[in-house]
């Protein structure tokens, strides 16, 4: 009986991947400590003990979140892939006209249900939805296609882009491009892994480049912008633009948060100001900014410790995707990890200059109920894998035994 239960507790222990939980929870920690300092210097803050307690709320419910989805093997996975992206769809629709009205004044996007006090981003919970779909779409097609052809590869790419354009349109019309950017990068990592072949990704990289330098023509050019204002461009995102090329042009105003949190990063040098000592007031740093209170209590080494953490949990990923060898697990991780590694890339980059701002969160790390939720639940999915291969591989060697 004791041999019994010392196996049974061996085996759930090693269908669960604790490499994973350790990254995410190191995270989780860096997160409720930076938003406590945040907390601490924010005059604007109506109460620390809330702002802490009610993001410790939000990672008990992803943990929930996670437990569940953990639960779910991939042919489960599967099934319910076109309902969630159904339901995701009708959330990102319904918010264009339930959304919150305060937010849209201060942010110009539609992007927000609010309830009371409580609100909710749909955009983020969609993120998981649409990498459910997008792996069963990629896997349904090269299991009908087996040998990869230069028609059969437009074919596969042109039903990502017919999953991807209602998302596309429903963020473009909330205004919210950054998010949108997040929902491109996932679904050209996807197609990158696909196994497209190389005479479509070359040219299609070139077209990109073009693409990439002329919108970059056209929103410094005052004969370009009047030219994206005909097609919907708002005055906030060319004020974004500008704030990023010429970040000490506008100091006192839309350059404002930007020039802070450089200030406060670079105030940080190699070892920090030490933990809780703040000296540069950086807007909404609890959550959009919350890389310039690492850099500035933790300095360029407390940087590199949490991108160290991310690189670690994005290769226990990666890890698990090979282990599992499941083609549609590894259009799922594949999802996962290039909707975190977009994320990081792009906050980081806004936080010291070398991106535009777009109000992209810091995952685990910054404070946001929904943001936070959809990274969990990506999480959940990558535990699933581990979860279900391990109980597999357990069940096929007791039936040998």
């Amino acid at each position: 009986m004791a041999k019994n239960a010392t196996r049974q507790q061996d085996e759930v222990d090693s269908r669960i991947d604790w490499g994973v939980i350790f990254c995410v929870l190191m995270l989780a920690l860096i997160g409720l400590a930076s938003i406590y300092v945040a907390a601490t210097h924010d005059s604007s803050a109506t109460s620390i003990t809330s702002a802490v307690v009610s993001q410790l709320a939000w990672y008990i419910i992803g943990t929930i979140a996670i437990v569940i989805i953990m639960q779910f093997d991939s042919e489960q996975l599967w099934r319910v892939a076109p309902l969630l992206y159904g339901i995701g769809l009708f959330l990102l629709l319904s918010v264009l006209i339930f959304y919150s009205r305060a937010y849209y004044l201060n942010t110009g996007a539609k992007s927000w249900f609010a309830i009371g006090p409580l609100t909710f981003q749909p955009s983020e919970v969609m993120k998981p939805a649409f990498i459910l779909m997008l792996a069963r779409v990629v896997a349904d097609h090269n299991n009908q296609f087996p040998v990869h052809t230069f028609n059969s590869d437009w074919r596969l790419i042109g039903k990502v882009i017919l999953w991807t354009l209602p998302v596309a349109v429903g963020l473009k019309l909330q205004n919210d491009f950054g998010t949108m950017l997040v929902f491109f990068a996932i679904a050209g990592g996807v197609i990158l892994v696909s196994g497209v072949t190389w005479k479509i990704l070359a040219p299609t990289f070139g077209v990109i480049a073009v693409v990439g330098g002329g919108a970059l023509t056209l929103v410094t050019t005052s004969w370009g912008r009047k030219i994206l204002e005909k097609v919907g461009f708002q005055a906030y995102q060319f004020s974004r633009v500008d704030t990023w090329l010429h970040p000490s042009a506008d100091t006192s105003n839309q350059g404002y948060q930007l020039w802070q949190s450089m200030k406060a990063v670079g105030s940080g040098s190699i070892f920090g100001t030490g933990f809780n000592t703040s000296h540069v007031y950086v807007p909404v740093r609890e959550s959009d900014m919350i890389f310039s209170v690492i850099g500035e209590n933790f300095g360029f080494i407390g940087g590199c410790v949490l991108i160290f953490l991310y690189f670690l949990l994005i290769y226990q990923m990666i890890r698990v995707t090979f282990d599992t060898k499941n083609v549609f697990y590894a259009y799922i991780s594949t999802g996962v990890i290039m909707m975190i590694l977009f994320h990081v890339f792009e906050n980081i980059g806004m936080s010291i200059g070398l991106l535009p701002l777009t109000g992209i969160p810091l995952p685990f790390v910054s404070q946001g109920g929904s943001a936070l939720i959809g990274n969990l639940i990506g999480i959940g999915l990558i535990m699933s894998m581990r979860y279900h291969y391990k109980s597999y591989m357990f069940s096929r060697n007791e039936s040998f035994k």
